[in-house]
C-alpha cells in the first residue's frame, strides 16, 4: 500500500527526504516541499506519484533520466539546485568543525564533459553499452547523454561495435573515452584475451573508421593501434595524454580550478604542486613562478615533463614520481617553498596534511572532489594552525551529487 509523504529537503547523496514517525524515508527524484505517493522499502521508498510538484521541478534534458544512475538531479531548477549545491559544501565542511564562508557554485554546463567511462555488457544476442542503473547493477544501454560533448555522443554506435569485438562471454567491459583534439583516446578494461586475427581485424575496424574517429586505443594499459597521439591543450601547451591517464572531466571545470589556484598562491614564486598528474596546475602555475610537480603516475609525470620542453615561456618545471601516500613531503622539504598545491584522489591526503600542519608553509591551496575527505584534510591544517581564506564550489559534475571544491589556507603571522 503506497505512502503519502512530504519531502523536506535533498540529502547529500541526492534522494529526497521525507521526515516520517519511523525515522528520515529517502526518495529518489523527488524535492524540497514536494508531496508525494511512495512505496516505502524500509528507509528507502520507490516514487509512485508526484501529488504536488515543487514549482522548482522542471523537465529532465535526458530520456534516460530515472533510469541511468549517472544525473540524479536534471529535474531541479537552476538556481535552486546550484544553492543546494554550494550549501551541500558548507554542510559538509561544517560537519569537520569548519564554520567558513563559500563561494557561489561555479555553474557547469550541458554538453562539456570530454570523458566518459562506459560499460559494456551482453544480453541475450545484444549488447548493452552505457551506464549503471541508480542503486542496481543492470546497465542502462543509453543513445543520448547531454552532459557529454556530442563527438562522445555521436561515437556510442562504433563504441558499440568495438564492445562487440572486445567483450567476452561473461565478464562485463569497461571502456573510459576521452575527446581530444586528434580524435578519440579508447582505453579498455575486462576485454577477453585477443588472438593475432582478431586483433588484425580490430586494428582495420580502427582505421576504417568504424569505432568512429578513434586516435588510440589501449587495451589493459597497452597500446593496440594509435594512428595519432591523443594530445589535450594545458594553458596553450599540448601534452601527450598516457593512454587511459587522468584528465579533468570538463575542460571549462579545469580552467575555473586552474584560476583560483592561481589566485590562491597569490604571490609565490617557489611552488610545489602535489598529485600533479599531467600538469593541469603546473603548467599554468609556472607563467609565475619555479614549480616543482609530484605524482605517484609515472607515465603522467613524464607526459608534464615532456610538455614542459616545449613551453619556452614558462618557468622551470621539475619532475618527480612519488607516492605520497607513502611518502609525503615533510619537514625541510617543505621549507623551500612559498606555496603548496595538492589536488588527491577522492581519499584524500590526510597523511600529507599532517606533515603541512606541521610545517611553516605561507600558502596552501586545497582541491578535492571530495568535500567529505577535503574537511577532514582542511581540519587538521587548521588545528596546525591554518586559516582557511576562500573556499569556491565548481560544477564539474553536472546533476550529480558530486561537486568540485578549491581552498585557500593562510599560516598567519
Amino acid at each position: 500500500m503506497n505512502e503519502i509523504v512530504t519531502i523536506a529537503r535533498v540529502g547529500h547523496r541526492g534522494d529526497g527526504i521525507a521526515d516520517t514517525p519511523a525515522g528520515p524515508l529517502y526518495v529518489p527524484y523527488t524535492l524540497p516541499g514536494e508531496v508525494v505517493s511512495v512505496e516505502r522499502r524500509g528507509t528507502r521508498a520507490d516514487l509512485a506519484a508526484i501529488e504536488q510538484p515543487s514549482p522548482a521541478r522542471i523537465s529532465p534534458a535526458c530520456r534516460h533520466f530515472g533510469t541511468c544512475g549517472g544525473c540524479l538531479l536534471q529535474h531541479w531548477r537552476g538556481d535552486d539546485y546550484a544553492a543546494w549545491k554550494r550549501d551541500l559544501v558548507a554542510a559538509t565542511l561544517a560537519e569537520a568543525g569548519l564554520e567558513v564562508a563559500v563561494d557561489p557554485l561555479v555553474p557547469g554546463r550541458p554538453g562539456m564533459r570530454r570523458r566518459l567511462a562506459l560499460t559494456a555488457v551482453r544480453a541475450g544476442r545484444g549488447i548493452l553499452l552505457g551506464f549503471s542503473e541508480r542503486q542496481a547493477h543492470r546497465i542502462v544501454d543509453i543513445a543520448e547523454c547531454p552532459i557529454a560533448m556530442p563527438a562522445l555522443v555521436a561515437a556510442l554506435p562504433g563504441l558499440k561495435t568495438l564492445a562487440a569485438d572486445l567483450l567476452g562471454r561473461k565478464d562485463p567491459l569497461r571502456l573510459v573515452v576521452t575527446a581530444t583534439a586528434e580524435g578519440l583516446d579508447i582505453a579498455a578494461t575486462g576485454a577477453r584475451k585477443i588472438d593475432p586475427r582478431t586483433h588484425g581485424e580490430i586494428v582495420g575496424r580502427l582505421l576504417a573508421g568504424d569505432y568512429g574517429r578513434a586516435a588510440r586505443l589501449s587495451v589493459e594499459g597497452e597500446v593496440v593501434i594509435a594512428p595519432r597521439q591523443p594530445m589535450v591543450d594545458v594553458d596553450g601547451v599540448m601534452v601527450a595524454l598516457p593512454p587511459g591517464g587522468f584528465l579533468q572531466a570538463v575542460a571549462e571545470a579545469e580552467t575555473a580550478m586552474a584560476a583560483r589556484v592561481i589566485e590562491g598562491i597569490g604571490g609565490a614564486r617557489r611552488i610545489l604542486d602535489l598529485f600533479a598528474g599531467i600538469g593541469t596546475f603546473s603548467l599554468r602555475l609556472a607563467r609565475s613562478g619555479a614549480v616543482h610537480a609530484v605524482d605517484g603516475d609515472a607515465a603522467a609525470i613524464g607526459a608534464l615533463a615532456e610538455a614542459r620542453r616545449r613551453a619556452a615561456d614558462r618557468h622551470p618545471v621539475a619532475t618527480e614520481v612519488r607516492d605520497l601516500f607513502r611518502r609525503p613531503f615533510q619537514g625541510k622539504e617543505l621549507e623551500r617553498f612559498d606555496a603548496v598545491v595538492f589536488d588527491p584522489p577522492f581519499a584524500g591526503a590526510k597523511l600529507q596534511a599532517e606533515m603541512l600542519a606541521v610545517s611553516k608553509v605561507p600558502t596552501i591551496v586545497a582541491v578535492s572532489c571530495n568535500p567529505a575527505t577535503l574537511g577532514r584534510d582542511l581540519a587538521i591544517l587548521v588545528a596546525g594552525g591554518y586559516r582557511v581564506t576562500r573556499v569556491t564550489p565548481i560544477d564539474q559534475f553536472l546533476w550529480s551529487p558530486h561537486v568540485e571544491v578549491v581552498a585557500t589556507l593562510s599560516r598567519p603571522r
